[in-house]
């Protein structure tokens, strides 16, 4: 297994943004938004002065409150977008995240043969085919490197390292928040305190859906999807879970399995289809995505030729993501452009054949474990282990059965059968288990 840096080559093209920065005139920047990672692109233009790249507007909403006085008194702060949108700015690097107002501006620019640099993984994942349409046609640009891991240049790896190659799977570590919770959580530490302590840091918002809900992640795995593997899917086929249902006592019985938990994304062509998952899995210790931790990404790509190729570090922050989104801008100033990698439209699937963690807890009586047995039996899965930790107290006992490979469908049905049996004091929790 190999770990890469990917630098971007550039490549020639006609836009008329990139011939007037190499006829000597920089391109003019504006930024839209002016939060953690807007304004640490700010304070990277304003200090390192990168060749053919100047930056002339700032608009926010919140002027009073984002107005530094670091920036040069040459650049406008605005709060009318629609100005900005018509001024004589040559990209526009949208860093307000979501869908509206974000893709109203988006679409606006790039109609006007603007160029756009961006970091908002739900607006490409949702319409990033549009988007690149739009600005083919009209002679513009679409950037979006710092979407998906920050400041690991990821994309630009894909389109410039891995292009020629046929990507079978992937598996990755996509959202720093999560990893930052369970890899305390590993530690020893209880969900609730560590949620706290992110939000307090800043790796978390006041609230955490997104996140801890692996919508983030899921958005983030459809762009690469698209990017690595040749397919458009829609984000919502693909059914994440959170890692909220995961506690102490599942890191425990991870470790005597010689595993940890992290949140992991997963697409891959697995029995004839396209399939796509995110939530909390059973991971080797051995595998690199274990020693994942804090807030670093990290991320697999499988070729068909190349084998495993890995991409991590620092994929959350201001400054590791401000990094790619200069880096974006530094590409258009010098002539260069995406590679125009084909994709087709594909429906998802969250059907895989894997081994499966599943922990119960019980109210202990005989029979629980027979009927269990049977209930995988009756959709003929095997069983690989049962584990029960001793020293937990009868009315909410904790135990684990890891099953043998078997579809995800068909696990599920032999849950369903389990859950008419009244000694569950929770719904069990299944994991799938990376190998």
């Amino acid at each position: 297994m190999s770990e890469v840096k990917v630098s971007v080559v550039p490549q020639e093209v006609s836009g008329q943004a990139a011939q007037e920065s190499r006829n000597g005139r920089p391109l003019r920047i504006a930024l839209f938004g002016f939060g953690t990672v807007a304004s640490s692109v700010a304070r990277i233009l304003v200090e390192q002065k990168p060749q053919g790249l100047e930056l002339t507007h700032v608009y926010s909403r919140s002027l009073a409150r984002r107005r530094v006085d670091w920036v040069p008194s040459s650049v406008t702060w605005t709060d009318d977008a629609d100005a900005v949108l018509a001024s004589d700015v040559d990209v526009v690097v949208e860093l307000a995240g979501g869908l509206d107002p974000a893709g109203g501006w988006v679409r606006r620019a790039l109609g006007a043969g603007k160029s756009v640099v961006t970091a908002n993984k739900k607006l490409i994942a949702y319409q990033g085919v549009e988007l690149e349409r739009l600005a083919g046609a009209k002679g513009g640009h679409l950037k979006y490197g710092a979407a998906v891991a920050g400041g690991i240049p990821v994309i630009p790896g894909l389109e410039q390292g891995l292009a020629g190659d046929r990507i079978e799977r992937i598996e990755g570590i996509l959202n720093g928040t999560c990893n930052f919770i369970l890899s305390k959580m590993e530690e020893g530490a209880e969900y609730a305190t560590v949620l706290a302590a992110a939000q307090a840091k800043g790796f978390a918002e006041a609230d955490p859906t997104e996140d801890v809900g692996g919508f983030d992640a899921r958005a983030k795995l459809a762009i690469l999807m698209r990017l690595a593997m040749r397919v458009e899917v829609d984000p919502e086929e693909i059914v994440p879970r959170p890692i909220t249902t995961v506690s102490a006592v599942d890191f425990s019985y991870a470790r005597d399995l010689g595993c940890t938990i992290r949140q992991v994304a997963r697409g891959e062509w697995t029995l004839g289809q396209v399939a796509a998952t995110v939530g909390p899995m059973l991971v080797d210790l051995h595998s690199p995505l274990a020693f994942s931790r804090g807030t670093e990404n990290m991320v697999i790509f499988t070729g068909h030729y190349g084998g495993d190729v890995v991409f991590s570090g620092h994929g959350a922050g201001g400054h590791p993501t401000a990094v790619a989104v200069v880096s974006d801008l530094l590409a258009l100033a010098h002539g260069s452009r995406r590679v125009e990698i084909p994709s087709a439209p594909a429906r998802v699937s969250g059907e895989f054949e894997v081994p499966h963690y599943i922990r119960f807890l019980v109210k202990d009586r005989p029979g629980i474990v027979a009927a269990i047995t049977a209930a995988l039996a009756e959709e003929k899965i095997n069983i690989r282990a049962i584990v029960q930790k001793p020293g937990y107290p009868h009315d909410a006992l904790p135990f684990v059965v890891t099953v043998e490979p078997c579809k995800s469908s068909t696990l599920q049905r032999a849950l369903a059968t389990m859950r008419t049996m009244d000694c569950f004091l929770v719904e069990p929790l299944d994991l799938q288990m990376l190998e």
